[in-house]
């Protein structure tokens, strides 16, 4: 059972991350967008956009940080344990809050607004909800086990078993006795992960990075044209 939840299904889902990417692409290079309501409406997109945005980017640079760098190198950097805890806990916490907000206000347009509501797909509803339960669980075990309760060092065995999982050298005894919040967020991550190339989601590999070093665009009034009489 180990064997399965923690080696066969993260490559499966890795699997398909990549190959539906590929398929995506080749198939549907149209319908590589996130299909914007915002002309639909505007008024909660407007804070639950950057809150969710903004919280879910602060969330995966922590996870990021988390989960690849490994202990011994901030311990040498000077970081030592509680310093560390104190950084995550409180940083996963306010991302944590952040990205629930923003989720909480899309819903409750996408509920609200009948217009945006004839536009969700089945894709976006799986997609919502997927996206609730891998935000929630992480919050709950970020706030539950490191701020509320006696704490866990996630990163001498979910950490490690990630970074083996990558180098194709998993060691799923690694995730047998981490609670099970941890466990289950995983896992919901992992099916995120699968669902993401048939979602709007994919949008996020089309970011208009060069944005931030492109000539600014200069606007001049056009002349009025000569009357003549």
């Amino acid at each position: 059972m180990n064997v399965a939840l923690w080696v066969v299904i993260p490559y499966v889902a890795l699997t398909i991350f990549v190959v539906g990417h590929v398929w995506r692409w080749r198939v549907d290079q149209f319908g590589w967008t996130t299909r914007t309501t915002q002309v639909l409406e505007s008024r909660l997109l407007r804070l639950g956009s950057p809150l969710f945005h903004l919280g879910s980017f602060a969330a995966i640079a922590g996870h990021a940080l988390g989960l690849l760098v490994p202990k011994g190198w901030t311990e040498a950097a000077g970081i030592d344990d509680h310093l560390y805890h104190l950084v995550s806990v409180g940083a996963g916490t306010a991302a944590g809050l952040m990205v629930t907000a923003g989720l909480a206000l899309l819903l409750a347009r996408r509920l609200t607004s009948p217009r945006v509501r004839r536009t969700t797909t089945r894709a976006d509803k799986v997609l919502y909800a997927v996206l609730t339960v891998v935000i929630l669980l992480g919050l709950t075990a970020t706030v539950g086990e490191n701020l509320l309760g006696g704490g866990y060092d996630y990163r001498a065995t979910i950490a490690v078993w990630f970074r083996g999982v990558l180098t194709f050298r998993p060691d799923p005894d690694l995730m047998a006795g981490v609670p099970p919040i941890f466990q289950l967020h995983a896992m919901s991550a992992w099916l995120l992960a699968a669902i993401w190339p048939f979602t709007r989601l994919v949008h996020v590999w089309s970011a208009p990075i060069a944005y931030l070093w492109r000539p600014y665009i200069v606007y001049r009034r056009r002349a009025p044209r000569a009357t003549t009489t």
